[in-house]
């Protein structure tokens, strides 16, 4: 809008998800706004939160805020609707499939993050478990797990406020990590912030699928993380080797007992509806510059490697704009 363009006239805003507030609508309801790390505004529209919204869902503060955001500047999102496949089209144009009938676009932004592609590791005897399995994607807060013995999997920090908040009502916890965790002390600046950056966007340049932020940024170190160190909660073992019917088995004879194994595993990004243009590397990720898919000049990828935060993702937007605003300036619109 600020470039001059109309929703609906010049851009059009699809968005498979129920309401406002992208994958925030989805987070589990313990995760209060204020255990959030670093959200930031987007353009135009300070986030302005009360005191005691620190201690209410951050699913219903960020959920507020974007609602307010779109009738704010007027963006008039077309949702539910969901995105089957972008393809060649006609005269130049990509064909965007949908839920809702085709669009027919010159340029596009895909911002579809990754919570809708879950990670769940493969591991023998996984179907052989009798108790529950559930992902980060399905965590329902820690009053489900009250009285059970839980194996958390991964060293994220879904993965760590997952397992903290379990602790204080489960009958035990088992913390389970492929590598040692990075515990960063100290602040966490503008320096190391792009420092960050640099070495995921070292990646998607490469054709490399991006990698987690935690295993650029590590995990900081809070009060909530200091007690549970000390409490020996975030005691952590190595990935188990196969999954037993009663629970999880190390070769070196180790077993733990358990009754639900929770994945806390990650999420990958969710571009499957542009697999018909191509766009992956031998690699097996797609290879972006700035945020232009390097095989197709009329693909932006916002939210996808280093733009996978808010603020990267304002600087990333405004970057797509200026470059789809100069391809369509270099090729004229067909009829």
């Amino acid at each position: 809008r600020r470039s001059g363009l109309e929703p609906d006239r010049d851009f059009v805003v699809l968005d498979h998800a129920p309401r406002p507030g992208g994958a925030w609508q989805f987070r589990w309801p313990s995760l209060t706004y204020g255990k959030v790390h670093g959200m930031h505004a987007l353009p135009g529209m300070e986030l302005t939160t009360a005191e005691s919204d620190d201690a209410r869902p951050s699913s219903e503060v960020i959920g507020a805020y974007f609602t307010a955001y779109e009738r704010r500047f007027g963006l008039r999102v077309h949702r539910p609707v969901d995105v089957r496949a972008v393809r060649e089209g006609d005269g130049g144009r990509l064909l965007v499939e949908t839920s809702e009938g085709n669009w027919s676009a010159r340029g596009l932004i895909s911002a579809t993050g990754t919570w809708d592609r879950p990670f769940w590791p493969r591991y023998p005897g996984q179907e052989t478990f009798r108790g529950r399995q559930l992902h980060t994607a399905d965590y329902p807060g820690p009053g489900k797990f009250a009285g059970l013995r839980v194996v958390v999997v991964g060293g994220g920090a879904s993965g760590t406020q997952h397992l903290m908040e379990i602790a204080e009502v489960a009958a035990d916890t088992t913390w389970v990590t492929r590598r040692p965790p990075v515990f960063r002390e100290g602040p966490f600046g503008e320096e190391q912030g792009r420092a960050a950056v640099a070495l995921v966007d070292e990646r998607v340049r490469r054709g490399l699928p991006p990698r987690s932020v935690v295993s650029v940024t590590g995990l900081p170190v809070t009060e909530a993380i200091t007690r549970a160190r000390e409490t020996g909660v975030l005691d952590r073992l190595p990935m188990f080797d196969r999954i037993t019917p009663t629970g999880v088995a190390w070769d070196d004879g180790r077993t733990v007992e358990a009754d639900v194994i929770l994945w806390a595993t990650g999420f990958r990004p969710a571009v499957s509806h542009l697999s018909p243009l191509g766009l992956r590397e031998p690699g097996g990720g797609i290879r972006v510059e700035g945020t232009r898919a390097v095989r197709d000049e009329r693909v932006h990828l916002v939210g996808y490697g280093p733009s996978a935060s808010t603020i990267g993702a304002n600087r990333a937007g405004r970057a797509a704009v200026r470059e789809i605003k100069r391809l369509l300036e270099r090729e004229p619109a067909v009829a």
